[in-house]
């Protein structure tokens, strides 16, 4: 059985790569604000989900490599996984900061 390795990503790291990757117009956005990183993220899975469908749609009206749809869809997934994880760690941090004593 092998391990899948954990990666640590800090928010500032996070926002980051981000403004490192963003168009010319949402690297101001992002720029600092890791509200802004985190829409951008949310944008580019839900962007990555748009071009799984449109490739599977493709793909069934008879057009389209099967190479490119299996690749789209296999990205899409993963990437609703990744999206699935951060959000069950947020979740987690903001019911222990709950439980703190203050």
């Amino acid at each position: 059985m092998t391990t899948i390795p954990t990666i640590v990503v800090t928010p500032s790291a996070a926002a980051r790569a981000y403004s490192k990757n963003a168009p010319s117009g949402a690297a101001a956005d992002t720029q600092g604000s890791f509200g802004g990183a985190v829409r951008q993220a949310i944008d580019q899975a839900i962007q990555t989900g748009h071009t799984a469908d449109s490739e599977a749609m493709q793909a069934i009206s008879g057009g389209g490599n099967l190479t490119e749809v299996v690749t789209a869809l296999s990205h899409a997934a993963m990437t609703l996984q990744t999206a699935t994880v951060i959000r069950d760690r947020v979740v987690q941090a903001y019911q222990d900061i709950i439980k703190m004593p203050i």
